[in-house]
């Protein structure tokens, strides 16, 4: 066994696991966390990465690296996937990780990004022989779209993701049908594109993994309480997922932030991914009604890239 640390940085969250890697594709949590520091506030508009967002996440990377200390890894991996491939001077952020951690900051591109969310995502799932999985990741700033059966056939990442569209477009509270039907605009444009590349008419199950998903499936559960274990693994009828988003959108920011679940650090910008999420639901459901094979239930995964990023430190 191999003790890993995986860091995954995204335009919200930064996430930690530390896990015993045994070489085979199995892994042995030792320590799974998150911080929600919203690295990518503002970088939509600006392009830049705001002072206060350093320091938050990397406070958090401090943290990070005295874990990794106290629990003796022996290799880690940090990659940073969208907001500090936007980030102009993304320099300033990844030069700071590296001195604290001692290993290179990784900035990875959207493609690869959804090949470690593929793996990480299919690791807690039965994998049928011949099924075509589509993994959805639904990040901050942007969210992949990846295909195939064991392994990744085609992948695509779009520049689309809840603090990216909230930021741009919600502005009211609840959030206005105009607002609401920009981000449907938005995503509709960007799938135009990926389904060039990525055909979602072929996938047998759909796969969504990250914050947004898990937070939206808690609500469809009913769960009085974050579950991860109740969550991960959950199959739930479309309609059951849609009408949880439809809910989120246009609920309140009081009642979202009341919601027994709900992090904090999602509550601005749960309205927008729920939007995300049932927009790229519904296209793929229409794709797979016109190929003959309906789409009837959505599968959410807890484990993602994170899980992806510490399996290839243990091969």
């Amino acid at each position: 066994m191999t003790r890993v640390a995986a860091v995954d940085c995204g335009t919200n969250s930064i996430r930690l696991l530390i896990a015993d890697a045994d070489g085979r594709g199995g892994l042995r949590d030792v320590v799974r966390t998150l911080r929600l520091v919203r690295l990518g506030e503002g970088v939509d508009r600006t392009g830049r990465f705001g002072a206060e967002a350093l320091e938050r996440t990397l406070s958090a990377v401090r943290d990070y690296a005295e874990l990794c200390r106290e629990h003796h890894v022996e290799r880690i991996r940090f990659v940073a996937t969208s907001a500090t491939r936007d980030a102009a001077n993304r320099a300033e952020f990844t030069d700071a990780v590296a001195a604290i951690l001692g290993v290179p900051a990784e900035v990875i591109p959207g493609v690869e990004e959804a090949a470690l969310s593929f793996r990480g995502a299919l690791t807690a799932l039965e994998n049928v022989p011949g099924m075509q999985h589509l993994v959805v990741d639904l990040g901050g700033g942007s969210t992949e779209l990846v295909l195939g059966g064991s392994m990744p056939d085609s992948a695509y990442s779009m520049d689309i993701g809840c603090v990216r569209l909230a930021e741009r477009y919600v502005h009211n509270d609840p959030p206005l049908p105009s607002e609401l039907a920009s981000i449907r605009r938005d995503v509709d444009a960007a799938l135009d594109i990926a389904v060039g590349t990525v055909d979602v008419s072929q996938a047998a199950e759909v796969i969504g993994v990250a914050g947004t998903v898990t937070t939206i499936t808690a609500l469809a559960l009913g769960l009085d309480s974050y579950d991860p274990i109740a969550i991960s693994g959950s199959r739930l009828p479309l309609h059951a997922v849609m009408d949880a988003c439809d809910l989120l959108s246009r609920m309140p920011r009081a009642e979202r932030a009341a919601l027994p679940f709900m992090h904090p650090g999602r509550v601005d910008v749960i309205g927008a991914g729920a939007v995300i999420w049932s927009t790229v639901l519904q296209r793929v459901a229409d794709a797979t009604a016109a190929a003959g094979r309906p789409l009837e239930f959505v599968t959410t995964s807890e484990h993602d890239i994170l899980d992806g990023v510490a399996l290839s430190l243990g091969a």
